[in-house]
């Protein structure tokens, strides 16, 4: 497996960056490995908890595929912290054309 760089901004504000985050494992994955503060992903990568919830910065949206209709509906339940750029962590599978990806840890949901 190959390796890229990614960024990622914890829920607390602390930004790190992976410079070896693994492909073909999703952000959720590399995230609960390097200890990134507030990615739970409880429900082990289903798209079914929103523990992973993240917001991509905006250079990046446009260039990764489109959420399907069930992790569109579990953005839908996290109305009080979702945005524009909201996607689930255990939805974005890491490719050598996501080098450099940021991304912002949401914090959690009172849903």
């Amino acid at each position: 497996m190959s390796t890229i760089a990614i960024t990622v901004t914890d829920c607390e504000g602390e930004t790190r960056s992976i410079a070896d985050a693994m492909t073909d494992i999703t952000l959720m994955e590399v995230s609960k490995q390097n200890g990134i503060e507030g990615v739970l992903g409880n429900c082990g990568g289903g798209a079914a908890c929103g523990t992973c919830h993240v917001y991509v910065d905006a250079d990046w949206v446009d260039r990764l595929p489109e959420p399907d209709s069930i992790e569109r509906d579990m953005l839908e339940i996290l109305e009080d912290t979702r945005r524009d750029n909201s996607r689930l962590g255990c939805q974005i599978r890491l490719t050598k054309e996501l080098e450099g990806l940021t991304v912002i840890v949401a914090p959690p949901s009172d849903y």
